[in-house]
């Protein structure tokens, strides 16, 4: 892999990892664009771990309290730690959920649903929840502190449907936060620091199939610059959407989502089954 396609990966990827426009959506494009395919699985764990780091850095202080909170709590039942501790639990599982439905579904997945037609009606079916969620459901105002079972169950349910190409993890669970009647800045909360398991727990599973070869294949200097690339602009991103959803709509990422589906329908053959 050229330094360039690393770089160029490397920014999709960090940018729309965390927006809820389905980054694989965008990496697919990207392959087709350049005419190069996505360098698999080893490459793919590169990156998704430079996103993680990104998330962690970000919610350093998020993490540290939760992670006290959590252990605290078996020592010392103060309401404080009570929240963090529930709210540990909550991710837990949410991911749980996740994984284990996730890896049921992962043979369901076949080739159709690989297609670039398959996605462009993800994408807008993306879109459609969130024009949904801004125009059509009043925003809750339950923090943290309100939480409950109910709401992690059904985010990790919606977390679940990122199994599908096109679907976007972060845009379904934001939207399924918000449904449950949380607060935007706790529904974006709980929707960052719920990557940092799933993400970890699906490069785990896949360590297992990655061979030396395919690292030998890509390059060093290519995973290096990729890494560093998808790290800089997943923290970019990370900041922007915050900043983004302080004061604007996420109704224009449903225009986002319909127009990149128009854009494939027209100029990429639906039947191209594409492998990421």
């Amino acid at each position: 892999m050229s330094i360039l396609h690393a770089i160029i990966f490397g920014i999709v990827q960090g940018i729309t990892e965390f927006l809820p426009i389905s980054s694989t959506a965008h990496i697919i494009i990207t392959q087709l664009i350049l005419g190069t395919p996505y360098p698999g699985l080893a490459f793919e764990i590169f990156l998704h771990i430079a996103s993680i780091l990104a998330v962690v850095i970000y919610f350093r202080k998020d993490l540290i309290a939760v992670i006290i909170g959590f252990f605290s709590y078996f020592k010392t039942r103060s309401a404080e730690n009570r929240v963090h501790f529930l709210f540990a639990i909550y991710i837990i599982i949410a991911t749980l959920i996740t994984g284990v439905l996730g890896i049921l579904l992962k043979d369901f997945v076949g080739d159709t649903m690989k297609t670039p037609a398959f996605m462009a009606v993800t994408l807008m079916i993306t879109g459609l929840g969130l024009i949904f969620i801004e125009k059509f459901h009043r925003y809750g105002n339950r923090t943290e502190k309100e939480m409950t079972f109910l709401d992690s169950i059904i985010v990790g349910l919606a977390q679940t449907l990122a199994v599908l190409p096109g679907i976007s993890r972060s845009g379904a669970t934001l939207i399924a936060a918000l449904l449950t009647g949380l607060e935007r800045d706790t529904a974006v909360r709980y929707s960052f620091l719920l990557v940092i398991p799933v993400i970890l727990g699906s490069t785990v599973l896949a360590v297992g199939d990655v061979s030396k070869d395919i690292f030998a294949s890509i390059g060093a200097p290519a995973l290096i610059v990729a890494f560093i690339t998808t790290f800089i602009f997943s923290w970019l991103g990370i900041v922007w959407l915050i900043d983004f959803l302080k004061r604007s709509k996420l109704i224009y990422f449903a225009i986002y989502c319909f127009v990149v589906a128009i854009l494939i329908f027209l100029f990429i053959e639906p039947t191209t089954i594409m492998e990421v």
